[in-house]
């Protein structure tokens, strides 16, 4: 067995990957929210310049993608890797976005887990020095993720009160074997679970067994509390999700709620803007952690962050056949010191 797994699911990086670039790009929606002074860049027109949504999105990852260079003084040429997703069919916002790059790519597909993805996947290449500079990449635009899973904006179709609002919104990081930090120091690989919701306007049920098992199992491989972290943030479970995993751990007598909060209720103010059960899509936690949460930790807010991405797998015609929707979890210790 490897020195660096602990337990079943948990890995300790030897040589912890630091964070030296990142951005938050974010539609006009989102810089309504309360997180607006955190975005690098807010765009007031949903189409980015483009003639389409899914052409949008991909302005969306570029953005993020130029912007998070910039912080890191790195040109595109410096990197080994790039790691990016999205929601559309076979990831062609990222891969579209990335296409003249020039940069090794590979393309992920972990729904609202993917920045979590991306960043252990990227973690992980360079503590095992594969790579030296990697960028985790993602995004989501709530136009074109509502006709590819919903209804085209033009029917007006009702939303259900548990239904979350996919963001318009990007998220890069760039990770790098030096640097002073945030560092990615443990890296928690979640297992599918399926809680056996059918409805897809019920996400946050949908992923909160995955996100409550991958969190119990953290915690169990490194021997900590919750109260470890400054922060745990799940990402995107909504006003649902957060409430079913607040009572199983209820349930297991641990009161996570003092070091708890989702990215999907961060994002937006519910009370103000009309987005039902709070934000999701792969932009949502992507847009959250590269900006708020991000900056938060290098101003000594925050010293030890988990950020645990949820995602739901599920596609158009899976739900159409009636098929449940299997969640997934990845989660992402974060720390302002090295050890």
């Amino acid at each position: 067995m490897s020195t660096k797994r602990i337990g079943k699911q948990t890995v300790i990086l030897a040589a912890p990957p630091s964070i030296i670039g990142s951005a938050s790009i974010a539609g006009k929606k989102e810089g309504e929210g309360p997180l607006a002074h955190s975005f690098d860049y807010i765009c007031e027109d949903s189409y980015f310049g483009e003639k389409s949504w899914e052409k949008a999105e991909s302005s969306l990852q570029k953005l993020a993608f130029a912007h998070a260079l910039d912080k890191a003084k790195l040109s595109p040429s410096e990197l080994d890797y790039i790691f990016a997703g999205d929601l559309l069919n076979q990831c062609t916002a990222s891969a579209f976005a990335m296409r003249d790059s020039n940069v090794p790519f590979f393309g992920l597909y972990g729904a609202c887990s993917t920045m979590a993805e991306g960043l252990s996947l990227g973690a992980i290449m360079i503590d095992g020095g594969y790579a030296d500079k990697v960028c985790a990449l993602t995004s989501s635009h709530y136009c074109s993720a509502e006709r590819q899973f919903r209804l085209p904006l033009e029917y007006g179709g009702q939303r259900t009160p548990t239904a979350q609002w996919t963001a318009t919104a990007a998220g890069a990081c760039i990770l790098s074997s030096q640097g002073n930090g945030p560092y990615i120091t443990h890296l928690t690989v979640g297992r599918i679970r399926d809680a056996g919701v059918t409805d897809s306007s019920n996400m946050g049920a949908a992923m909160a067994q995955a996100a409550y098992e991958t969190l119990t199992a953290h915690f169990s491989d490194l021997g900590v509390q919750p109260s470890h972290y400054d922060l745990i943030v799940t990402g995107d479970l909504g006003l649902i999700g957060q409430s079913i995993i607040m009572d199983f751990f209820m349930r297991d007598g641990i009161d996570i709620a003092p070091v708890y909060d989702d990215c999907g209720l961060l994002l937006y103010s519910r009370e103000e803007q009309d987005v039902h059960a709070g934000g999701s899509g792969c932009g949502c936690s992507a847009a959250v952690l590269c900006g708020w949460l991000l900056d938060g930790m290098r101003s000594g807010r925050w010293n030890r962050l988990l950020f645990a991405g949820t995602g739901a797998l599920m596609s158009p015609t899976s739900v159409n056949q009636g098929e449940s929707i299997p969640g997934i979890c990845h989660a992402v210790a974060i720390s302002n010191a090295k050890g």
